[in-house]
């Protein structure tokens, strides 16, 4: 298993913050997140918990479900099911006030299909791909 975080300070309000990186349509805006889509609203909020969410990167497709929330300071997920298979075993996203913005921690903890090197070398892709989806939230909200 490989842990991945990414963090990252965007000038904007935590809830805004928040609102934008739950609702999954908006990853779209990352060239390397090519569809999105909330495929089952969740229990207290469309992006809440047991909502499903749906993901197709350039790496690969991603049936995610939301295991815990609590606006607007994080959530969790679980990734169900994606091709290529990959073990998982955590995603968070928290959200934190700081003096200029909010800071969002972003974190996964996965295994490859093909073992721990493969593990070792998806690893930056992977927090490559969180990066610039936390570009487009910047790019999107930030007061400046």
């Amino acid at each position: 298993m490989e842990t991945v975080t990414v963090r990252r300070v965007i000038a904007a309000p935590i809830a805004e913050v928040f609102d934008w990186c739950a609702t999954t349509t908006n990853y779209t805006r990352s060239p390397f997140v090519l569809r999105a889509r909330l495929a089952r609203p969740g229990t207290d909020a469309p992006y809440g918990v047991g909502a499903v969410r749906l993901h197709t990167w350039l790496i690969g497709w991603f049936r995610e479900r939301i295991t815990a929330y609590n606006a607007p300071y994080g959530f969790d997920y679980t990734v169900d099911r994606s091709f290529p298979p990959a073990r998982h075993e955590l995603g968070r996203m928290t959200f934190t006030e700081v003096a200029n913005g909010t800071l969002v921690e972003w974190t996964t903890t996965f295994q490859a299909p093909l073992g721990a090197r493969a593990t070792r070398l998806l690893a930056p892709v992977v927090g490559h791909v969180f990066g610039r989806i936390l570009d487009a939230a910047d790019a999107a909200l930030a007061r400046g």
